[in-house]
């Protein structure tokens, strides 16, 4: 009996030792927007006047299904949904760097950006693992105060991590200067019957177009990749909204 009453009474112990490690959840590492910062940033460096809960100590851990156009992603930090809350605003430029802190690596598909409910622009990482500082460059946002609604699509899980960004849009950003109206030219031996040698219509300063559209624009032909606006093709670059087609 004594032998018994000891096997007990060390089982009992051992349980209690136990009993932490099987119940503890596994550690949140993933990662959030730090700059501008976002709402789970402001909530982690105690730079609002109210009480974010849970998300102001990990703020990298605000994970959900994909699809989601909440700041939560529809999870458990809530707060982060209330538009009411006095949120701080960054003053930013029509172009911005939005930077991302990671604490894990996961294989990405894409990186989405959403401003006011809209898709504006899209990373593809195509699977690859990214680096534990990512930085997307945003153009030409629209001026006014807006959310902006970061995804970070994984690519082997059914989740993704999602960040808002309070900012007001001012107009410091560099937009192109009104091209001149060209000249009406002749068409050479070939050439479309247009001032630019193209059949897509002549590039305008004023005019909206989205990810598909197609414009001549010095002789040559440019598609675009998202929303854009006022961006000039020719000035567009390697990582910018237009991708050049080549001469016509």
């Amino acid at each position: 009996m004594k032998l018994r009453a000891t096997l007990t009474a060390a089982l009992v112990g051992l349980g209690a030792l136990l009993a932490p490690v099987l119940v503890a959840p596994s550690a949140s590492a993933h990662g959030w927007i730090s700059s501008p910062p976002s709402r789970q940033d402001h909530c982690a460096k105690r730079t609002v006047s109210f009480d974010c809960g849970g998300v102001q100590y990990e703020p990298q851990s605000v994970e959900a299904p994909k699809g989601s156009m909440q700041c939560s992603g529809g999870g458990g930090f809530t707060v982060l949904d209330n538009a009411s809350l006095p949120w701080p605003r960054t003053s930013i430029d029509s172009t911005v760097t939005m930077r991302w802190q990671l604490t894990a690596m996961h294989a990405t598909s894409t990186w989405e950006y959403f401003v006011d409910g809209r898709l504006h622009q899209t990373f593809d990482d195509g699977g690859a693992r990214p680096p534990a500082v990512v930085e997307h460059t945003l153009t030409n946002l629209p001026a006014g105060d807006h959310t902006i609604l970061a995804r970070w699509n994984v690519a082997d899980t059914v989740n993704a991590f999602y960040a808002c960004v309070d900012v007001t849009v001012g107009g410091g950003g560099t937009a192109p200067a009104p091209e001149p109206t060209p000249e009406p030219t002749v068409p050479g031996p070939g050439q479309p019957g247009t001032p630019d040698g193209c059949d897509a219509a002549a590039w305008a300063a004023g005019t909206v177009y989205t990810n598909g559209d197609r414009v001549s624009h010095g002789g040559r032909l440019y598609e675009a990749k998202w929303w854009t606006l006022g961006e000039n093709p020719a000035n567009s670059g390697e990582w910018g909204v237009w991708r050049d087609l080549g001469a016509c």
